[in-house]
């Protein structure tokens, strides 16, 4: 089974940035990848799929539009989610998924990793 270990969490101001990572255990050529969030109390929701030779662009969701870009890494089987401009309502756990369906923005995805929190806060 593919393995995914998130890294890069943290408290960060509003305004601010971060850089999150997901290391997958195996290559990640042939998987979809994507990036979900769950803030408390919420619904996990995803937030951006990576593009692949298959899918060429990226898809993200209308919230996080202009401030969030995925991208992945096929050489260090690695994906990454650049956030900018954090706002406190970005504050939640962020799971990196990977599947060789494209569910794109939907929690469907087979291989989940644990996740890495993100708490924006001044």
């Amino acid at each position: 089974d593919l393995q995914l270990v998130e890294s890069g969490g943290g408290l960060v101001q509003p305004g601010g940035s971060l850089r999150l990572s997901c290391a997958a255990s195996a290559s990640v050529y042939a998987y979809y990848m994507a990036w979900f969030r769950q803030a408390p109390g919420k619904k996990r929701e995803g937030v951006a799929r990576a593009d692949t030779t298959w899918r060429p662009s990226a898809v993200y969701a209308d919230s996080v539009k202009g401030r969030f870009t995925i991208s992945k890494d096929n050489a260090k089987n690695t994906l990454y989610l650049q956030i900018n401009n954090l706002k406190p309502e970005d504050t939640a756990m962020y799971y990196c998924a990977a599947d060789r369906a494209d569910w794109v923005l939907l929690d469907r995805y087979e291989y989940w990793g644990q996740g890495t929190q993100v708490n924006v806060s001044s």
